[in-house]
């Protein structure tokens, strides 16, 4: 196998690290809200239960972020450690 750059371990370590911690708050959105939605069906929010609410429209919007986060961050490990697409002139 063959040897591979500082950089390209910090890129890949940088990259497990920020997938794990997206997936922890994937977790956290999915799995929470679901969990406790019987005492929070006590509380309305714009007219329907919260639980129900969260379920329905706050992990969605959550979702939505998540990615958000993703692509941002990686755009800015792509620059930093030089391993986004090619950026020279097109042929």
């Amino acid at each position: 196998m063959p040897e591979q750059r500082p950089d390209h371990q910090n890129y890949w370590r940088a990259t497990r690290r920020l997938t794990l911690a997206l997936l922890a708050l994937w977790g956290l959105v999915t799995f929470v809200p679901a969990y406790f939605a019987a005492p929070l069906n006590r509380y309305d929010f714009l007219g329907f239960p919260l639980g129900f609410y969260l379920a329905a429209q706050g992990t969605l919007l959550a979702y939505l972020l998540i990615v958000h986060i993703y692509v941002r961050t990686m755009k800015k490990l792509d620059l930093r450690y030089g391993m986004g697409e090619h950026q020279g002139p097109e042929i």
